[in-house]
C-alpha cells in the first residue's frame, strides 16, 4: 500500500488509498500513470504523462453555489447529507510540472470526445492520446499547457474510451420519477433501425410499458410539415444493456432503438413521443468541471496530482470548447458555475468555439446533452434559448432582460473571466451566430462587454477542412449539392491562443473583434438580394436558415427545467443574420485567412442536402462549400460565371503567391498568425500550381 500512494515527481498515483476530505471533491482515484507520446520531449517543456481515473463528488443541495442544479434537491444524500457523483479524468501534463507554464487547458469533451489535440496540434481525432502521432504538431505541450478532461454527459454508452458521467438519479417517494419525452430521429441512408438518442455512443431514457401502449410515433418530410402517425403494429422498441466498461465510470443508461416497418427513409424526420423514466440530475455535469478544475488549481495537498511540495503547480485554468461544448461553456458562465463553493474563480479565460448562439438540454428533467438546434435536424428542443449575448439585452417576446454574464457580474464580479467566442460562417446559417452579437430581433448591434472579444471566420465550416482545395473538375459528394468547404481555420485558433495567454497574463490587450455588424451594413438578411451572392451556374442559393423559436414546453419548463408539453408549441422567432459578400461571393466584415483573402474559389458557411438524401434543398447539418472559380475566360464564358478567372485575376502563379505571402504576413502583423504558421501555409502552396496550368 505505501508504494501505491506515493507521491512521484509531484504525482500521486492513487488506487486504494484514503479518501480526500473535501466538500467538493471527495476523492481522486488516478488509475493508469504512463509516458505520453513514447516519452518525446516538447521544446522547453520536455516529455508529458498521461493520468486517467475517476473523480467523485459530494455536493451540498443547501448551497447557493448549486441552486442552480435542476433536480439536485430530489437526488439520494449520503450520511452527510451530500448528494454524490462520479465522472471520468483524463489528465495530459509535464512529466516535471515545474517546467510547464502553470496553466489548465480545460477541455470540455464534445459527446465524451477530446478535441484540443485536434484542433489545436493538427492531430488525428482520438480518444485515447498516447503516441507522438496522437500529440500532432506538439503546440499545446511546446507551450507547456497542462490538457484536463472530464466527463460531465449522463446519457453516454460506455466505449471508444467516451468520458462518461455517472450522475445521481432523480427520486420522488424513493421511486424513479416519471415523464414525457420526445425523441427525434433521422437517417442520411435506408434503415430499419436507429437509435432514440439519433447518435451512436448515446443511450436513452427507457420508455415505461405503459408509455409505449400510448406513444405516438410520427414522421414528417420537413420541421414545418404536419406529423403523419405511424400505427402502432408497423414499430417496436429494443433495449440493450450496455457492457460496463473495463475501468472508468459505468454507463447510466441502455441503448433504445426503434424498429419501423419498411425501413427509416433518408431525410424524413421521425419523432417519438412517449413517457418515459429513470431521470438523472444531468445539471452535476456543471459542477462537477467546477469542482474539478478548482481542486487542481488551488488544492495544495498530497493528493492534488497537480501539486508540487505543497504548492499548486497551476496557477491559470483556461476553458475551450467546440460545438456543444462551447455551448455547455455558455451555459456554466449562464448558471454562474465559473465561482466555486468557495467563491474563488474557477477559470481565467472561457473560449466557446463554434458554439453560435445556444445554450443546451443540459440542466433539465430527462434532458438530453447531444441535441442542437438545426434548420432541419432537432429543431424544437431546448438549445437555441435567450439570453444570446454575453451583455445584457432585451426579449420583448418573453419580455425579460438577461445575459449570459448577468448572473456572474452580479453575485461575483471577481469571476468573471476574459471570454474569446469564435465562430465560423456556417454558425450564422446553421447555429444562430448572429444573435451573439445582435439584438433578439436583429435590429440593432449588441453591446460587447469589455472582457469579451468575438472573432467570426470568414468562408468557413463548422470544422476545420483539410486546408487544400479539391482538384479542378473533382465531382461534388453525392451528400451535398456543392464540394465540401476545405478550409482550415486552425492557424488562427494558435493564434489566438497565445493572445489570450498573454491577456491573462500580462494583462496585453488581445487583437480587436472581427465580425459583420448591422451598423457597417455587413450583417444582413439571409436572402440573396440583401446578401449580394453572385448567381452561379449549376448553384443553389438556400432558401431556409436556422432560425430559433420561442417554444412553449409546459408550465414547469421555466420555473423547474420539466417539460409537460411535447412536441412543444412554437410562440415567436427571432431574427438571424448573416454577412454581405463581395462579387466573388466571400464574405466581408470577419476575419479573412489567406485563401480567402487571396481566393481561388467562393467559399461558403452552407450547403444544401442532396436529393440522394432526402429533404433536399435543406441545409446540410454545419458543412459549408466550395465552389472554385473558372481558370480562364474562355472557360469563365462558356460556364456564364460572373466571377473572375483565375488567370485573369492573378498575372501567374509567383503573382498570387506573393500576395499570399502579403496577406499571411497582415495576419503574422495583427497577431491573428504565428510565423510558424506562416511558414507552413506558404510551402504549401506548391500543391496549388495546378490551377494555373495551361
Amino acid at each position: 500500500m505505501a508504494k501505491r500512494c506515493a507521491v512521484m515527481v509531484g504525482w500521486l498515483v492513487l488506487a486504494g488509498c484514503p479518501p480526500l476530505v473535501r466538500a467538493e471533491l471527495i476523492e481522486l482515484v488516478l488509475q493508469q500513470r504512463e509516458p505520453f507520446a513514447q516519452g518525446q520531449s516538447f521544446g522547453d517543456t520536455g516529455p508529458y504523462v498521461k493520468l486517467t481515473g475517476v473523480a467523485r463528488f459530494a455536493l451540498d443541495p443547501n448551497h447557493l453555489a448549486n441552486q442552480p442544479i435542476v433536480d439536485l434537491s430530489l437526488a439520494p444524500r449520503n450520511a452527510q447529507g451530500k448528494v454524490e457523483f462520479a465522472a471520468d479524468v483524463c489528465i495530459l501534463a509535464p512529466a516535471d510540472l515545474r517546467k510547464g507554464n502553470g496553466t489548465i487547458l480545460y477541455d470540455v469533451n464534445n459527446r465524451g470526445n477530446k478535441l484540443a489535440l485536434r484542433f489545436f496540434n493538427d492531430a488525428r481525432g482520438t480518444n485515447d492520446p498516447a503516441t507522438a502521432t496522437d500529440a500532432g504538431n506538439g503546440f499545446l505541450m511546446r507551450r507547456g499547457y497542462t490538457i484536463v478532461w472530464s466527463g460531465w454527459i449522463g446519457e453516454l454508452l460506455p466505449g471508444e474510451n467516451r468520458l462518461l458521467l455517472a450522475p445521481p438519479p432523480v427520486l420522488e417517494n424513493g421511486r424513479p420519477v416519471r415523464g414525457v419525452a420526445r425523441f427525434e430521429m433521422s437517417t442520411d441512408a435506408p434503415a430499419e433501425w436507429l437509435p432514440l438518442s439519433r447518435r451512436p455512443g448515446h443511450g436513452s431514457y427507457r420508455p415505461t410499458p405503459e408509455g409505449l401502449q400510448k406513444a405516438l410515433l410520427t414522421w414528417r418530410m420537413r420541421e414545418s410539415d404536419p406529423r403523419v402517425i405511424i400505427p402502432r403494429d408497423q414499430w417496436r422498441v429494443e433495449i440493450r444493456t450496455p457492457k460496463p466498461p473495463e475501468r472508468g465510470v459505468p454507463g447510466t443508461l441502455a441503448e433504445v432503438r426503434l424498429y419501423v416497418a419498411g425501413g427509416f427513409r433518408p431525410g424524413y424526420l421521425y419523432e417519438l413521443v412517449t413517457e418515459v423514466e429513470g431521470a438523472f440530475v444531468q445539471g452535476v455535469g456543471f459542477a462537477g468541471v467546477r469542482d474539478l478544475v478548482s481542486f487542481l488549481r488551488y488544492d495544495k495537498s498530497e493528493h492534488n496530482p497537480l501539486a508540487v511540495q505543497g504548492q499548486p503547480a497551476i496557477s491559470r485554468a483556461y476553458a475551450f470548447g467546440v460545438s456543444q461544448s462551447g455551448r455547455f461553456l455558455r451555459h456554466f458562465l449562464y448558471l454562474g458555475f465559473n465561482a466555486d463553493e468557495q467563491g474563488r474563480r474557477v477559470f481565467d479565460a472561457v473560449w466557446p468555439h463554434v458554439a453560435g448562439g445556444g445554450l443546451g438540454f443540459f440542466n433539465h428533467r430527462f434532458a438530453q446533452p447531444t441535441r442542437h438546434n438545426g434548420q432541419h435536424e432537432d429543431h424544437a428542443y431546448p438549445a437555441d434559448m435567450f439570453p444570446f449575448t454575453y451583455g445584457d439585452s432585451y426579449d420583448p417576446f418573453q419580455q425579460r432582460e438577461d445575459g449570459i454574464l448577468r448572473r456572474l457580474t452580479r453575485t461575483h464580479p471577481d469571476c468573471v473571466p476574459k471570454i474569446f467566442h469564435t465562430q465560423t460562417a456556417a454558425e450564422y446559417w446553421h447555429r444562430s451566430g448572429s444573435l451573439v452579437h445582435t439584438d433578439p430581433l436583429g435590429r440593432s448591434d449588441a453591446q460587447i462587454p469589455e472582457n469579451v472579444r468575438i472573432y467570426a471566420f470568414a468562408g468557413t465550416q463548422h470544422g476545420p477542412g483539410p486546408g487544400t482545395l479539391p482538384a479542378p473538375g473533382k465531382p461534388a459528394p453525392t451528400a451535398t449539392d456543392l464540394p465540401p468547404n476545405p478550409a482550415d481555420y486552425r492557424p488562427l485558433l494558435r493564434a489566438l491562443l497565445d493572445a489570450l495567454d498573454d491577456w491573462v497574463k500580462q494583462g496585453k490587450e488581445p487583437p480587436a473583434s472581427v465580425y459583420p455588424t448591422i451598423a457597417s451594413g455587413t450583417l444582413v438578411l439571409p436572402d440573396r438580394q440583401h446578401t449580394g451572392f453572385p448567381a452561379l451556374p449549376g448553384v443553389r442559393y438556400p432558401e431556409v436558415i436556422q432560425r430559433p423559436q420561442v417554444f412553449d414546453y409546459g408550465p414547469e419548463f421555466a420555473p423547474r427545467g420539466i417539460i409537460t408539453q411535447e412536441p412543444p408549441k412554437a410562440v415567436a422567432s427571432y431574427t438571424v443574420l448573416v454577412a454581405k459578400c463581395d462579387e466573388d461571393g466571400n464574405e466581408l466584415g470577419m476575419l479573412r485567412l489567406p485563401d480567402i483573402a487571396v481566393p481561388l474559389a467562393t467559399y461558403t458557411g452552407w450547403n444544401l442536402r442532396h436529393r440522394s438524401v432526402g429533404a433536399e434543398g435543406m441545409l446540410a447539418n454545419l458543412l459549408g462549400a466550395c465552389i472554385p472559380f473558372p481558370r480562364t475566360a474562355e472557360e469563365r464564358q462558356k460556364r456564364g460565371d460572373p466571377r473572375q478567372a483565375i488567370k485573369e485575376r492573378y498575372r501567374d502563379f509567383a503573382d498570387y503567391c506573393q500576395r499570399y505571402r502579403q496577406a499571411c504576413d497582415e495576419l503574422v502583423r495583427q497577431r491573428l498568425l504565428l510565423p510558424e504558421d506562416r511558414e507552413r501555409l506558404i510551402r504549401q502552396l506548391a500543391e496549388r500550381q495546378i490551377w494555373f496550368a495551361p
